[in-house]
């Protein structure tokens, strides 16, 4: 965890930093799953993927990256089963399994919790996900 706060705590943005420490807190308390960091990118959990190429690798059960613009959280299943949760979420955007937020203070951190948590269960239904 340590690296993670060195990470948050080199932000320029005072209020990015704030947000991103209540988003650890908020996904760890969701997932289950420790925050750890890598690449620049703050992670939680890991799983195994091999597509049907032959392609394979490890990644984050979930993840989010405190861009300047907005923080992006990376819900790995996508959002086709969320529209409803979404639909109440408050102010975002998204990409395939990105969610983009301006500030927390946009969205229902309820709601936001419930998101996370659904798509972990999702991913731990799929694959044989682990801490790291």
């Amino acid at each position: 965890m340590n690296a993670v706060k060195q990470h948050i705590n080199a932000l320029e943005n005072e209020k990015r930093k704030s947000d991103a420490l209540k988003l650890v807190e908020l996904i760890e308390e969701a997932s289950g799953y420790e925050a750890d960091l890598r690449k620049n990118v703050i992670c939680f959990g890991k799983y195994h993927y091999k597509y049907e190429s032959g392609r394979e690798g490890d990644s984050a059960v979930v993840a989010f990256v405190p861009r300047k613009p907005h923080l992006v959280v990376y819900i790995m299943p996508g959002f086709s089963k969320y529209q409803k949760l979404l639909a109440s979420l408050g102010k975002h955007k998204t990409g395939s399994s990105c969610l983009y937020i301006n500030k927390l203070e946009d969205v229902d951190m309820k709601v936001l919790k419930k998101l996370v948590k659904r798509s972990v269960i999702e991913m731990q239904g799929k694959y044989d996900c682990t801490a790291v």
